[in-house]
């Protein structure tokens, strides 16, 4: 399938077939192209809690409570659930990690190249951490991109999707312990198949016209 008809034929599932699992091997498929995803300055600030059983699933349905809980039962009958989380700090710790990775997959040519990427990698974060003053804005945009690419990536192997912004935060931090990890919870995402009673599997796409939202300079 092309990715323009996965764009016009793909949408958000309200409800989803309880008894239908995922095929491990699509999971996996699904899971390389997330680790795949690009991200500014390949900066990748994020980290993916993947619920694939019923207890799992609970710990994450503890935070769709209240005005949130109408998510539930998408947690809960979904085959997959994927919490998109963010560093709440791009740290010096992180910044050696990303160059060591690199050397290990044989990036730098020499010494001035890897000091090159170092140098570039510490500026842009210096300028959102100091200038700008949003550096966990802007690691989390980054975080959006993975939800994007994965949203496509389910739609092509032909997998239901629902990302969601509506849950307790809080809840969810104390229950992962996400805090103590230096991670923000910044979206879920339910994966697995349609149940035939989800009512949005009928209704036409809407979207604001190409006229609308281009401008050709």
């Amino acid at each position: 399938m092309d990715l323009l008809t996965v764009s016009k034929t793909r949408y958000t599932t309200k409800a989803y077939d309880a008894t239908q699992k995922i095929p491990a091997e699509k999971i996996a498929r699904l899971l390389e192209i997330l680790r795949l995803t690009p991200s500014s300055i390949n900066i990748q600030p994020w980290h993916f809690f993947v619920a694939d059983n019923d207890a799992a699933k609970q710990r994450i349905a503890k935070a769709l409570v209240g005005k949130y809980a109408y998510n539930a039962a998408k947690v809960l009958d979904a085959s997959h659930t994927i919490l998109f989380c963010t560093k709440a700090d791009i740290d010096p710790q992180h910044l050696d990690h990303l160059l060591s990775q690199d050397e290990i997959q044989g990036r730098f040519k020499d010494a001035n190249a890897k000091q090159g990427q170092k140098d570039a990698r510490a500026g842009y974060v210096d300028y959102y951490r100091n200038e700008k003053g949003d550096i966990q804005r802007w690691a989390e945009n980054q975080t959006f991109i993975a939800l994007g690419q994965l949203l496509l990536a389910a739609g092509i192997e032909g997998i239901d999707a629902t990302p969601m912004g509506g849950f307790d935060e809080q809840i969810l931090s104390e229950e992962l312990h996400l805090k103590e990890k230096g991670l923000i919870p910044s979206v879920l995402l339910t994966l697995g198949y349609r149940s035939q009673h989800d009512f949005n599997a009928e209704l036409p796409k809407s979207r604001l016209s190409a006229e609308e939202i281009f401008t050709q300079l």
